[in-house]
């Protein structure tokens, strides 16, 4: 099976994007309308590792490399709920880059995964974030507007992802992007959840 390459990604968060959504469904029809509800798990330590949670699969993204102001991110791990002991300990858990939590059980069900390990980790947050996520292609890059609601907070963000470092940085001068700033998930949570300075 051949090697997936890892995508580089622009994204970017607004209470509104105006224009920039005047000009996505100008260029380009919806392709797909998704709603999804995710829990990420945030770590105070940790700028480097993208862990979420949905339909009961964790999913781990690592930073590979910022290229031109985009950022590189190479999916790490996929793990289903109940999880055995081992991987949360040895896959999970050194991604949170956290002391370890004490392990009472062999495996864990999702409840109990944030219950007991995440929740009363001084260092782990778990945040719900409710995605309505619309496609489009804008300069044959998958690109999306989607409305979110992060713990309660209504916000919006706009991606554009590709292999192609170029293509995305025509696609972000298309729509009217580039003084935009490049904020991933992990550092708009942490903003948004005060983690991080705004």
């Amino acid at each position: 099976m051949a090697d997936i390459k890892p995508r580089f990604e622009f994204r970017t968060f607004a209470q509104n994007f105006g224009i920039v959504e005047t000009k996505m469904r100008h260029l380009s029809k919806c392709e797909n309308i998704r709603e999804s509800s995710e829990i990420y798990i945030v770590s105070r330590t940790n700028n480097e590792n993208n862990t979420k949670i949905r339909d009961k699969l964790m999913d781990i993204k690592v930073f590979v490399q910022k290229q031109e102001g985009l950022e590189q991110w190479n999916p790490r791990m996929k793990g289903s709920f109940p999880m055995k002991t081992e991987i949360i300990k040895n896959e999970v858990f050194p991604a949170f880059q956290v002391s370890l939590p004490e392990f009472k059980r062999d495996e864990y069900s999702l409840e109990e995964y944030l219950n007991e390990l995440i929740r009363p980790h001084k260092d782990l947050v778990a945040v719900n974030v409710f995605k309505r996520r619309f496609a489009f292609t804008v300069n044959s890059c998958i690109t999306e507007i989607a409305e979110l609601l992060i713990n309660g907070a209504a916000i919006k963000t706009v991606a554009i992802e590709s292999t192609d470092p170029e293509a995305i940085l025509k696609a972000k001068e298309t729509l009217c992007l580039t003084e935009y700033e490049n904020v991933n998930y992990l550092l708009a949570i942490k903003r948004i959840t005060g983690m991080e300075p705004l």
